[in-house]
């Protein structure tokens, strides 16, 4: 399995797909990436020589920055928008969409799943509130 940037890559992939799964790196940045060091898209990983691979390391170190140093970046902003109080900090801190979305009926993902709150009938609102003042006066 090769290992670039601290990352493992499949074996079975085309270069192309297979460089995607470092962070930071999508299928328009593979496709110049590649071009410039002049690989074949279509070539697998578990063809490429050390000398590739080692090319391929370099200029990412070199031109883009993926992984780790890209998190902290992200990370970092996303701190300083929550430390100045901006709007955009708060609905990060309160992990609810920030660039506008609806989140009255969609945001499933950042909401979690469904809790439905009925009205309740009057007979099983009473035992609620008896429930409730029992379980206060026994402790």
């Amino acid at each position: 399995m090769v290992r670039i940037v601290g990352v493992d890559i499949p074996n079975e992939k085309r270069i192309d797909i297979a460089l995607t799964y470092l962070y930071g790196i999508g299928r328009a940045n593979v496709v110049g990436l590649l071009q410039k060091i002049q690989i074949d898209p279509a070539k697998r990983t578990n063809t490429l020589s050390d000398d590739d691979v080692s090319r391929i390391a370099k200029i990412l170190e070199k031109d883009y920055t993926v992984e780790g140093d890209l998190r902290r970046k992200v990370s970092d902003a996303i701190k300083r928008l929550r430390d100045i109080g901006s709007y955009r900090g708060s609905r990060h801190a309160k992990k609810l969409p920030s660039r506008g979305q609806r989140t009255r009926s969609n945001a499933r993902t950042k909401r979690g799943k469904r809790v439905t709150i009925g009205a309740m009938k009057k007979d099983d609102r009473v035992k609620q509130v008896d429930k409730t003042t029992t379980d206060d006066t026994k402790k």
